[in-house]
């Protein structure tokens, strides 16, 4: 039976361009979110490293002889390479050797032990990193607006539409970014993330580090983390939160848990920034929590999209932490970073966008028109504060919302529907 046709990734640039510059390229990421299937767009052979029937051998060539496992045109795919994590070590080697870009490619679901690879890869081997597809790429924002273009001050949003409803957006962010559900109905679409959650709970969790965990704590662990999603929720919060149970779970297990749970790319917290201001007012720099993908924290809360219009509060924070991996990808591809904002007083950004080069844009994100004063507040004393000697004017300000149409505000920010947004 053939594949289905590949659906074009915003990723599919940065691999190609990270092929043209380095001998090998690691693309790290959750288990799902299309890695393989990228890989082999551009990929001249494939060694699948957990194929069942031939995993055992593919380990002991590789705790003998490696450098077999690499032999085939290239670029060569080494698909979960951390199997056999001696194969790292044999990929460095083999491209020092060489001295030609795009000789590998290797996908991994985790991250192996530190001890199981001897080198780094600096220099010969790039981490790219890969997430789930935002709205843009799943064909749900029309992406009219760029966000490239709000850099270069060379977009006008003002009057551009969506097509994405909010009943439609409420069920993309439930179904999630994984190609796989992109045509499934919605009980199995809502299945497909409650069965990765299950996989974590019962498996993945306890063998990426080889430490046992109970399943029973960490579902606890989960649901506290999905009912504090987007919030800066500390060890405490959580412990709390998971005490309210009647089950105990010490800070040092939690921090062992979420280790865990970032080793398999099941969380990807969102750091605050630390801009230079123009008073002395302490920055808070807790760090967001998110799941890679939000639809892993409604699995774990087993709401549906029905659900969220009876509980506007969380479809609020879910909605945040959707907006935020579409804004991490499509950041990502113009060669920028997301972090959040909060200090002393109590003032918070949702999303600030900083390129590489150093301009940077801040985003309040909200589910309805009845917010967006407060946000439109925050945005203007936010960019009060921030030495622009310093860290430059902010290229834009925005108000990413569920609304249909784009507009700019009389006092200069945009609101800017998500189905409308793109890289």
């Amino acid at each position: 039976m053939s594949k289905p046709a590949y659906a074009p990734r915003l990723f599919d640039s940065e691999l190609i361009e990270a092929l043209e510059s380095t001998g090998a390229v690691l693309i790290e990421g959750p288990k799902w979110c299309g890695k393989t299937r990228t890989a082999e767009e551009v990929a001249q052979s494939v060694i699948y490293l957990q194929d069942p029937d031939e995993i055992i051998q593919y380990r002991e060539i590789a705790a003998i002889k490696p450098s077999l496992l690499l032999e085939g045109p290239t670029p060569r795919l080494l698909d979960e390479w951390q199997v056999a994590p001696k194969l790292w070590d044999a990929v460095r080697f083999k491209v020092d050797q060489r001295n030609e870009p795009g000789l590998f490619i290797l996908t991994g679901s985790t991250t192996p032990p530190d001890d199981e690879t001897a080198h780094t890869g600096t220099g010969r081997i790039a981490r790219k990193y890969m997430r789930t597809m935002s709205l843009f790429e799943s064909g749900e924002s029309n992406g009219t607006i760029s966000l490239a273009r709000l850099f270069d001050g060379s977009e006008d949003p003002t009057g551009k539409p969506s097509r994405l409803t909010i009943q439609e957006l409420a069920f993309a962010l439930c179904r999630g970014g994984w190609p796989a559900s992109l045509s499934r109905s919605e009980n199995a679409a809502l299945q497909t993330a409650r069965n990765y959650i299950e996989s974590i709970v019962e498996q993945d969790a306890s063998r990426v580090d080889g430490i046992e965990k109970n399943p029973e704590r960490m579902r606890l662990l989960l649901r506290s983390l999905a009912r504090n999603i987007a919030t800066q929720a500390n060890i405490q919060t959580l412990q709390d939160d998971v005490e309210a149970s009647d089950i105990g779970l010490s800070d040092k297990t939690i921090a062992l848990y979420l280790n865990s749970l970032r080793k398999i790319f099941v969380l990807e917290d969102l750091s605050a920034w630390e801009p230079s201001l123009r008073s002395k007012t302490a920055l808070r720099t807790h760090v967001k929590r998110h799941f890679v993908d939000p639809s892993l924290a409604v699995a774990v809360l087993r709401l549906r999209p029905s659900g969220l219009f009876t509980d506007l509060r969380t479809f609020g924070f879910l909605f945040e932490s959707l907006c935020t991996r579409d804004v991490r990808v499509y950041a990502q591809s113009i060669d920028g970073d997301v972090f959040h904002y909060r200090d002393k007083s109590g003032l918070e950004c949702d999303l600030i966008v900083r390129l590489r080069d150093g301009r940077w844009g801040a985003i309040e994100v909200k589910l309805g028109p009845t917010a967006y004063d407060e946000a439109a507040k925050n945005l203007l004393s936010l960019q009060k504060k921030v030495n622009d000697d310093k860290m430059g004017k902010p290229s834009f300000l925005m108000i990413l919302s569920t609304g249909n149409i784009a507009y700019r505000r009389p006092d200069g920010i945009w609101v800017v529907p998500i189905g409308c947004l793109r890289n």
